[in-house]
């Protein structure tokens, strides 16, 4: 059997770092533990021939104590010495996501870094696997996952996470979150100035969030007339999801005057919608979404959203790779926070 060391030495592989990541193992880890060389080792683990087979087991039972796992990156893939990081998207299909990546995309280029996109599909057995593979092939991972904690990192391999639009109480990894409350408070008030009072919610598929805790909230601050049974769940975040929560909406409360969508998407589902059931908008029905994407401006009547800067979301989020490769804390509080700003245009 192996004794694995414990002098004064650099953090140990496996011992938790700031963000809630471990150490990730390296070749050294295993060349020290094994007493073997690097190359060694390598040719242990590739199953390489040239090694004494009471070392090769040495050296593999080294690798299963640290949990090492080589990364094919490192075995020629990428370029040497290249950092390289997984994001993991749910659905490159939504205009969202996409621009969330090329704020990742660009902040990574300027550090001359290496990015490898996944798109979970919505999936939370994708997520998990996203995860299992980049473990291997990336130096960090970024991305929107839906599982705690506590199953992420059964399935990280020590690699640093940093989570999307998760905020800072949810999570013990490092994360870049969406100030969801002050954007609703935004949204609400204008709707609230406007004279509107029977406001419903578009919610997203997943269920409760943020958004519609905020909504709800603001509601109580305003005196609305307006509880749990004001929200309806859309069955996608699409315009088609939007279309089919607008018409269950309609039948539940005839009498709104407005509608929060949980994104642009779901919104311009809903204002399809209420013209079909010949509701003008924004004359006798509000719609707001909450992205502020660029479709916004292209549909009739222009979508008054709360915009999110979604380059900057990705932007930040390489910053906390940066910091959690460096052994930093990472960003906390506000300064991992972007916070929607009310676009008005002409559907509220």
């Amino acid at each position: 059997m192996l004794d694995v060391r414990t002098d004064n030495q650099p953090a140990e592989p496996g011992a938790e770092r700031p963000g809630g990541t471990r150490r990730r193992a390296t070749i050294h880890d295993v060349a020290r533990l094994a007493g073997v060389s690097r190359q060694t080792v390598s040719r242990a683990v590739n199953d390489k021939g040239e090694i004494d087979p009471a070392t090769k087991e040495r050296v593999l039972e080294a690798a299963r104590l640290l949990d090492y796992r080589p990364s094919r990156f490192a075995r020629g893939l990428v370029r040497k010495g290249a950092v390289t990081a997984g994001l993991v998207i749910p659905d490159l299909r939504n205009p969202f996501f996409p621009e969330v990546a090329a704020g990742v995309l660009e902040a990574a280029e300027q550090r001359g870094w290496q990015v490898v996109v996944w798109d979970s599909r919505i999936d939370g057995a994708r997520e998990r696997q996203a995860l299992d593979v980049l473990s291997h092939q990336a130096d960090a991972v970024v991305g929107y996952f839906r599982d705690p904690d506590d199953v992420l990192i059964r399935h990280l391999g020590g690699v640093p996470l940093v989570l999307l639009e998760r905020g800072p109480q949810q999570t013990r990894f490092a994360a870049v979150g969406i100030d969801a409350a002050a954007g609703v408070a935004q949204g609400m008030d204008h709707l609230h100035r406007r004279g509107h009072r029977r406001i419903g919610m578009l919610d997203g598929v997943h269920g409760p969030g943020p958004r519609r805790q905020a909504f709800l909230e603001q509601a109580r601050r305003l005196g609305l007339p307006v509880d749990e049974d004001w929200v309806v769940i859309c069955p996608e975040h699409s315009v088609r999801g939007g279309e089919a929560g607008m018409e269950r909406l309609l039948r539940e409360r005839p009498g709104i005057t407005a509608v929060f969508g949980f994104n642009d998407l779901i919104a311009v589902g809903a204002m399809r919608t209420a013209r079909r059931h010949g509701r003008a908008v924004p004359g006798e029905l509000a719609v707001l979404g909450f992205d502020g994407l660029s479709l916004g401006e292209l549909v009739e009547p222009a979508l008054t959203t709360l915009h999110i800067d979604k380059r900057q979301l990705g932007r930040l989020a390489v910053e906390q790779v940066a910091r959690l490769r460096a052994g930093e804390e990472p960003l906390r509080g506000t300064d991992a926070w972007v916070t929607p700003e009310l676009l008005v245009r002409e559907s509220a």
